[in-house]
């Protein structure tokens, strides 16, 4: 476990797939085809937290949607990719453009199409409710299911690995 804390103190940026991690992965549908998603308010304040803090998030999802547009502009996100069916590529262009190595890049995914993620990336977590495959190549395996906090939690040990939890704490408090 020390050698995984030595790695997640490392970390920069988190990649971030949508469905089944930043929600349940279901796919709503209003009367008029309208895509209706549900995100967890925990994982909106990690993700604010995180990037208070200086780390870095980017969105690539395999799906379009208008919700997950406007959830990440809400949140601050500014790398938002969608429609991706190349995942690894948009990232390996974001490490070259951000400056950033490879072995400070964290991932959280949870189907077949996230493990390009997880082979480029030095840490990869998957929710609890991920594919076997995934939580069988995954770095970590999270305690909660995909829009039910797995990206809070994962941030909160990436955040505890690099002694931020404090900071964290001390922002919320201003």
């Amino acid at each position: 476990m020390e050698n995984l804390r030595a790695l997640l103190a490392k970390i920069k940026i988190l990649f971030l797939d949508v469905d089944g991690t930043l929600t349940d992965g279901k796919l709503y549908y209003g009367n008029n085809g309208e895509e209706i998603k549900s995100f967890h308010t925990q994982d909106g304040l990690g993700i604010v937290a995180w990037q208070k803090l200086g780390g870095k998030v980017a969105v690539i999802s395999g799906r379009k949607a208008e919700s997950v547009l406007y959830r990440c502009k809400e949140l601050g996100i500014p790398e938002i990719h969608l429609g991706i069916s190349n995942k690894a590529e948009v990232a390996k262009d974001l490490i070259t453009r951000l400056n950033i190595q490879p072995c400070e890049c964290a991932c959280i995914g949870d189907d077949l199409n996230d493990l390009p993620l997880f082979e480029l990336c030095a840490i990869s977590f998957t929710p609890a409710n991920a594919d076997t495959i995934l939580l069988d190549r995954a770095n970590i395996r999270l305690t909660r299911n995909g829009g039910e906090g797995c990206v809070r939690e994962a941030i909160n040990m990436i955040l505890d690995s690099q002694n931020l939890q404090g900071r964290m704490l001390e922002y919320f408090k201003k």
